[in-house]
């Protein structure tokens, strides 16, 4: 493993790559304010705790199953065109929302089936980042560790902000405020050069054909497989329940407010793991990755445990720097080892596979709490992180993939 700065570096603040950075940014500050209002505007509409469960399903639902559909239209059409119509999509919806919300209270149904449409919109725009990076970015690696970063800073802010602007306006004047970063985005993405080829696509190649060549260069990968698989299992039996029974746990022990601080902390963690990224360039990525997720046994233990808030904080901060060193590691790999035709197809494919068992271990959590206790599931899951990176340095596809 080796430190370096490269060459490239001065040159990653191109035209292109600081537009992108200025839309990738303004549609997470979009994204990581929506849960708070919606969670805002049902309970005050009346639609009680059930109804925030509805809406923020109806929103995340539609994504995760349209995204691998998401991927095969960025290839098909090009990554930038796709996301500059997620982008109007998103901005014509909730402005829908957000015009229905300041006429009154809004039916369920149809809070539902915006919220339904703006999620699909969001389908369309994730393969097109991983698509479009490696192409911007003169150091992939570089390149994705300031997303990342700018991920990190806003999953911190943006909540913040839009409770600010909930407790000195009223929800509908936030999601509007929020339809408005699509905007902006889209212009962003607008003015982004027309990227060049998109890569040789068969004479008369339909849907359905490149769906299907999509799910070949996948499987064709073990290590691409090999690391989905492994994560399925990190879901159901480490991140779900960690993300279940941690946040009720702190806020049961120490109440909302210490669960702010550790959130935090949280998200300076992931900060400082991205620009740890930006300079650690190992040989073997996801060997060094797999190698630094194992920080994140700390999570759930300190829960576990019963650590004060500050201990926990620091917990939270080391456990952020290995996800998010992981996490960049991976995405550099498949940018840099995937043909740029597909990128977006296998992008999509690696991303619904992330996502799926995520709802199951959230699931489980409660009752595998109520049958063995919050503590033994929570030690249980700090294992499986070390069991989860012993899996991935096990397999060689996996821990011998080389730096491209």
């Amino acid at each position: 493993m080796r430190v370096t700065l490269p060459a490239s570096a001065e040159r990653l603040w191109n035209r292109d790559f600081s537009l992108f950075f200025a839309a990738r940014s303004t549609s997470l500050l979009g994204d990581h304010m929506l849960p708070v209002v919606i969670s805002a505007a049902m309970i005050q509409g009346g639609y009680g705790l059930s109804g925030v469960g509805y809406a923020l399903a109806a929103h995340l639902a539609p994504f995760a199953l349209l995204i691998i559909f998401g991927g095969v239209l960025s290839d098909r059409f090009g990554a930038r065109r796709m996301m500059i119509i997620s982008d109007v999509v998103r901005l014509v919806f909730q402005s829908l929302l957000a015009l229905l919300f300041a006429l009154g209270t809004p039916e369920l149904w149809q809070v539902l089936v915006l919220l339904a449409l703006v999620g699909a919109g969001g389908a369309t725009f994730q393969p097109g980042v991983a698509s479009i990076t490696p192409r911007i970015a003169p150091d992939v690696q570089r390149g994705n560790a300031t997303l990342r970063v700018s991920e990190s800073c806003m999953s911190v802010l943006a909540p913040s902000l839009a409770g600010v602007l909930l407790a000195v306006s009223v929800p509908w004047v936030v999601f509007a405020i929020d339809a408005a970063t699509f905007a902006i985005s889209g212009l962003c993405l607008f003015l982004l050069r027309p990227l060049t080829a998109r890569g040789a696509r068969a004479e008369g190649s339909t849907f359905r054909a490149d769906l299907v060549e999509g799910w070949r260069e996948f499987r064709a990968r073990t290590w691409l497989w090999g690391v989905i698989v492994i994560w399925c299992l990190w879901q159901v039996a480490s991140f779900g329940p960690t993300l279940t029974l941690g946040y009720s746990t702190i806020t049961a022990a120490y109440g909302a407010s210490a669960l702010g601080l550790i959130m935090s902390a949280f998200g300076v963690g992931n900060l400082l793991g991205g620009l740890v990224a930006m300079r650690l360039r190992p040989a073997h990525p996801l060997r060094a990755g797999a190698i630094a997720l194992t920080s994140c046994a700390l999570v759930p233990l300190g829960v576990a445990l019963g650590l004060p808030p500050a201990t926990l904080a620091a917990c939270y901060a080391v456990g952020g720097m290995g996800i998010t060193f992981w996490v960049v590691m991976f995405h550099t790999s498949v940018q840099t080892q995937i043909p740029q035709d597909v990128l977006g197809r296998v992008h999509a494919y690696d991303a619904a596979g992330s996502l799926v068992m995520k709802p199951v271990g959230q699931a489980v959590a409660g009752p595998l709490a109520i049958m063995l206790g919050t503590a033994p599931v929570l030690l249980a899951a700090s294992v499986m992180v070390l069991v989860i990176s012993a899996l991935l340095l096990a397999v060689p596809a996996i821990r011998n993939l080389a730096r491209a």
